[in-house]
């Protein structure tokens, strides 16, 4: 495998990886009865909202169907991709709860 290919491979990999976060924050915001649109463009609000988020709200299932999602876990993944700004506006709905 040539640097070309192993670039493209870990660029797909990463692809692959950031999806699977934002299905883990859409239905983390479902299980909540959030809007994950509305919370995305909140954290970043010059942005319109991402077509890999409107793809990944496709793919919720409703709540009683779906396992639970740890706040702390969606934390994680969001700190792992450095989406500190939405990480943040998720903190702020999980002090709403307490």
């Amino acid at each position: 495998m040539n640097s070309k290919e192993l670039e493209e491979k870990i660029i797909q990999h990463y692809q692959g990886e950031e999806k699977m976060m934002i299905l883990v924050f859409a239905q983390w915001c479902v299980n909540h009865e959030l809007d994950p649109e509305e919370l995305y463009l909140r954290a970043y609000p010059n942005q319109s909202s991402k077509p890999s988020l409107r793809e990944a709200i496709e793919l919720t299932v409703p709540k009683e169907e779906a396992g639970e999602i740890a706040d702390h876990t969606l934390l994680g993944v969001l700190s792992l991709f450095g989406n500190d700004d939405l990480a943040f506006v998720v903190t702020e709905e999980i002090q709403k709860r307490k």
